[in-house]
């Protein structure tokens, strides 16, 4: 029976240094993937922005602009959205092309949130005696094979002892 324990324990640390590695996969790399959705769609709203006063309010807008900025022509305002909404465009479309080319790791986000969640369960499974140790190290290994690309967490060391006092010569 302690044999079985002792089993047990190391298959829930084995579990859960699997899922902590997973928790800090998707720690490290959901961020950059949120940027740059944020990103493009920031540019793709000035984009918006740019053209739609002289869109809308045509000539009425440009001239008001010309007015307010006190510029000698209304051709400026004109050259100038342009060429902002140019500038924005292309940077969406630049980060719309990055985040198809970076599409497998949205796949990976996705598989070790699957993971992770599988793992959580396996732990309560086994925590609660609801799976034999064999059925959960097989469990265990099926959901970890899927994220081959998550480095295994770092074992926690043991915890530290202070050292022993040591008898002096003169206590002897």
């Amino acid at each position: 029976m302690a044999d079985s324990n002792e089993q047990r324990r190391d298959l829930m640390a084995r579990i859960e240094a699997r899922r902590t590695a997973a928790v800090l996969y998707l720690r490290r790399n959901r961020p950059s993937i949120r940027r740059r959705a944020n990103v493009t769609i920031v540019l793709s709203s000035l984009a918006a922005v740019f053209t739609a006063g002289p869109a809308i309010g045509g000539e009425n807008f440009a001239g008001a602009v010309q007015n307010a900025l006190h510029l000698s022509s209304d051709s400026y305002v004109w050259r100038t959205l342009c060429l902002l909404a140019l500038l924005v465009s292309i940077g969406a479309a630049l980060m719309t092309n990055l985040a198809k080319s970076h599409e497998a790791s949205l796949n990976r986000l996705t598989t070790a949130e699957a993971a992770k969640a599988e793992l959580e369960g396996l732990t309560s499974l086994l925590e609660y005696g609801h799976l034999t140790i064999e059925d959960a190290a097989k469990l265990f290994h099926e959901y970890s094979v899927k994220i081959p690309f998550v480095d295994d967490a770092l074992p926690t060391p043991p915890p530290r002892t202070a050292p022993a006092a040591t008898p002096r010569a003169a206590d002897q």
